[in-house]
């Protein structure tokens, strides 16, 4: 998927997960060819779980068209996944885009609005089973630091967003680029998809 620039849609809702969006954002304000926005479904500020607030400038309905839609993790994704006006909001937002993303439990909200349905998919280790109960038709891995399957990237807990985003940036605007970001961040990155020490501490390697 070649392009120019990149528009990379944030979803806020309240109590997001600060790092989920903080991490990869980071990286993304560090590739020149990336433009970022935050989303939610009224414009404002929305707190995340550390109670400090990003500000939403759009709505779904009238955000930038996205080429990426990333959704962050959060104690607020535990009553999200029932809530089929948000749900259905974001939907309305994922249609418009080439590439969805998720970090942490992000990938329950996508996957219980029918968004990984046929895909790969992974989320955080601590709360894995909980995310596979959201939606069990969706084939969860248990181990791995980021999944990539098409045209969907979703990361395992909170700091592996960082290392699922510079992968992204990899794909979509060139290693060169994602390495330059980092190397400003000064982040060491895991770069192997696979590594996945926190499946092995919660018990997830035998689940198939």
């Amino acid at each position: 998927m070649s392009r120019s620039r990149w528009t990379i849609c944030i979803v806020l809702f309240n109590q997001f997960e600060l790092l989920d969006v903080a991490g990869p954002v980071e990286l993304f304000s560090l590739a020149p060819a990336i433009d970022i926005h935050f989303v939610a479904p009224q414009i404002g500020p929305v707190a995340s779980s550390q109670n400090v607030e990003l500000i939403a400038k759009y709505t779904f309905a009238d955000a930038p068209s996205p080429d990426i839609v990333l959704v962050p993790g959060g104690a607020g994704t535990r009553s999200l996944v029932h809530n089929d006006d948000f749900l259905s909001l974001l939907r309305t937002l994922c249609v418009r885009s080439p590439l969805l993303a998720s970090v942490c439990t992000g990938s329950a909200i996508l996957a219980a609005a029918g968004l990984l349905d046929g895909y790969r998919a992974t989320s955080n280790k601590k709360a894995f089973d909980w995310v596979c109960s959201v939606r069990p038709s969706v084939e969860w891995i248990p181990a791995a630091r980021w999944v990539h399957d098409r045209s969907r990237w979703t990361s395992s807990g909170v700091a592996a967003g960082m290392d699922m985003a510079h992968a992204l940036i990899a794909d979509t605007c060139g290693i060169e680029v994602a390495d330059t970001a980092a190397r400003l961040a000064e982040l060491e990155v895991q770069t192997d998809p696979s590594w996945d020490p926190f499946a092995t501490y919660y018990n997830l390697n035998t689940i198939n």
